[in-house]
């Protein structure tokens, strides 16, 4: 059985990431702040467990708490408080970095451990078209009208420290996902894909098998040229 580890997975793509790998055979730990919110992760039959990924003392307690891991995804993320310049400072752009690239980076060094002892360790990072230079310069693409700095940013920061990862790991699959513009509570729903469609990228991300791509970005189309 496969034991996986969901940040964020209270609702929307976390969520859905959830129902999808439980369907596919997996045993899914599903991380959030505060696990009163579990209920819906709970009806899936997922273990809920209680993970702030800014918080060194609830990412420890977390991974202590799991018997094993195999695949680690980490969706956990937030928009900011920043959309343009004119409402940009420093403290808007640590807060989203924090959540967004610190916490990956605390979650995954805290599952290290249990990771390498998996006979097949898969990472899955969950990042945005938004963070891809390419997608934010180009007049049709979705990602283009968003002008905020700090979670554009940060998902590009998250591209990278995937290709980092997939390079200090060669024995794990470590890869990235793009959800594209999917509906949910970040957009106030306006995205034009469900968040079935939306997890698409990470869910089949996270069930490669071992001779798989590593350090590869992907949508549901696929793999994401750099």
């Amino acid at each position: 059985m496969t034991t996986t580890l969901i940040t964020g997975a209270n609702k929307s793509l976390g969520l859905e990431t959830a129902r999808r790998l439980i369907d596919a055979g997996h045993t899914v730990y599903a991380g959030m702040r505060d696990p009163a919110n579990g209920d819906a992760a709970r009806a899936l039959g997922a273990h809920i467990v209680q993970l702030d990924v800014t918080d060194q003392a609830s990412v420890d307690a977390a991974v202590a708490a799991l018997p094993n891991l195999d695949v680690l995804v980490n969706n956990a993320g937030i928009l900011g408080s920043s959309f343009g310049v004119d409402d940009l400072d420093a403290d808007a752009m640590r807060t989203v970095l924090e959540t967004n690239v610190v916490g990956i980076v605390r979650v995954t060094q805290a599952a290290l451990p249990l990771l390498r002892a998996s006979e097949h360790p898969v990472i899955v990072n969950v990042a945005s078209g938004v963070g891809w230079p390419r997608f934010l310069s180009t007049e049709t693409a979705d990602e283009f009208p968003v002008k905020a700095v700090p979670y554009a940013s940060s998902k590009a920061a998250v591209i990278a420290l995937t290709v980092q990862y997939a390079k200090n790991l060669p024995d794990f699959r470590v890869n990235v996902s793009d959800p594209g513009y999917t509906a949910t509570d970040f957009n106030g729903h306006g995205g034009h894909q469900t968040v079935t469609e939306g997890t698409d990228a990470t869910v089949a991300l996270a069930l490669i098998g071992a001779d798989g791509p590593t350090g590869e970005f992907h949508s549901r189309h696929g793999r994401i040229d750099y």
